[in-house]
């Protein structure tokens, strides 16, 4: 009952969803996709989050009024472009939400719009107008992937999961794609995530589980300390896998928390792991905080510590580090009860202890910062608050490909 399995699928796999993706020319290369379309045959119930980021890119707002009623169909996202601080930028993505939805046969506000891509450059709305037809024929429920491609930008890695579950004893499904690699650190209520399930859930319950679980999933990962003005993540579901409702607190509620926890922190880890020119995943986690805001305030100060990072990258245990995020962070801890602890996969070291140095191999240090996966365990020794936080090191590859991001 409490099992989660791991399906094929992606956004797909739950009952009742399509999707496609193609290249309608946003995209400078031929090959690659940069249209993404993503329809369930009944309405869902939806919820979103979004950007806390002041300048927020115009496909936003359009699908906040959409979701109104918390209701909608269908998403169109196109890559290549972020449609954001665009005089026209309204217009063209509530253009986008006709085009699918005359093609659909739903209404306008059935569709949700999301962008990704360059900042500032206005969004040609002809390519995408074009490319419509062959957009919406090519539905179908094993086109995930294809979706999954279109709406990705920097990112060398899919980002992409689906995974079957139990509610009140009936089989659901949920799937989800993502896109984000730069100007990554979520601040949400360039990261986007589209999540489908065919549980039956009402729209309120819906948006308190997205809150709840992106407050420390989505919002954990940190890449390079940038705020997005797109980012935005949606939640869908049409009810066809005919679970018993869930429309308040219950079991079954929290065992979609659950589930939605499991999909998200998997989406939060490849993104930190795919950061632009990373070499390694680096995982912080903080216990014994004396409240979880605390834990994850500092959590996230390390992991997003340019100086950490590069030492990180350079495998040099340097905890200094560490302290130093900490101590700037603004969170309240004692200092002199801290512990630092370095791993990988097969060994660990501890660095620091009651927020002093202690003696430990270089060598042997080297050795576990070498590893592809790092884990930083701090212990505050000071209450039962805790958290987790996922980033990556800090390479010269970040800079070549921010230095001509535009060319």
């Amino acid at each position: 009952m409490d099992s989660i399995k791991q399906i094929p699928g992606g956004v797909c796999a739950p009952k009742g969803f399509k999707a496609n993706g193609v290249h309608c020319g946003l995209a400078k290369s031929l090959e690659k996709k940069d249209i993404a379309l993503i329809y369930s045959d009944v309405p869902c119930n939806c919820a979103a989050t979004y950007t806390t980021n002041k300048v927020k890119a115009a496909p936003l707002a359009v699908t906040k009024e959409h979701l109104a009623n918390g209701k909608a169909q269908a998403i169109i996202c196109n890559s290549g472009n972020a449609n954001a601080c665009n005089a026209d930028g309204y217009k063209v993505a509530t253009r986008m939400t006709f085009l699918a939805a005359s093609h659909l046969g739903l209404s306008q506000d059935d569709v949700l719009v999301a962008s990704t891509g360059v900042i500032g450059q206005p969004l040609n709305i002809h390519p995408i107008d074009a490319c419509m037809e062959s957009l919406v024929g090519g539905l179908n429920t094993n086109g995930s992937d294809l979706a999954c491609q279109a709406i990705m930008t920097t990112d060398t890695m899919k980002k992409e999961i689906s995974v079957a579950f139990d509610i009140g004893g009936v089989e659901c499904k949920m799937g989800a794609i993502a896109k984000g690699s730069g100007m990554i650190h979520p601040n949400m209520g360039t990261m986007l995530g589209f999540i489908t399930t065919d549980a039956a859930i009402s729209t309120d319950m819906l948006n308190m589980a997205l809150k709840m679980v992106v407050k420390d999933t989505f919002n954990m990962v940190s890449v390079d300390g940038d705020t997005s003005t797109n980012d935005m993540a949606i939640l869908m579901a049409n009810g066809l896998a005919n679970n018993p409702p869930i429309d308040g607190q219950s079991p079954d509620f929290d065992r979609f928390i659950k589930v939605l926890t499991y999909v998200c922190i998997y989406l939060a880890r490849v993104m930190a792991r795919d950061g632009e020119g990373a070499t390694k995943l680096l995982e912080c986690s903080v216990t014994g905080a004396v409240t979880e805001d605390t834990a994850r305030v500092l959590a996230k100060a390390v992991i997003t510590s340019s100086l950490f990072k590069a030492a990180m990258f350079g495998a040099d245990a340097n905890w200094g580090r560490v302290l130093c995020a900490m101590g700037y962070s603004g969170a309240e801890f004692d200092p002199l009860k801290v512990e630092v602890r370095f791993a990988s996969q097969d060994d660990g070291i501890i660095v620091c202890h009651d927020g002093v140095g202690v003696p430990f191999s270089e060598e042997k240090a080297k050795k576990i910062l070498s590893e592809e996966e790092i884990e930083i365990h701090i212990k505050l020794n000071q209450g039962s608050g805790e958290a987790v936080a996922w980033g990556c090191d800090l390479t010269y590859d970040y800079v070549k490909i921010n230095g001509d991001y535009r060319s």
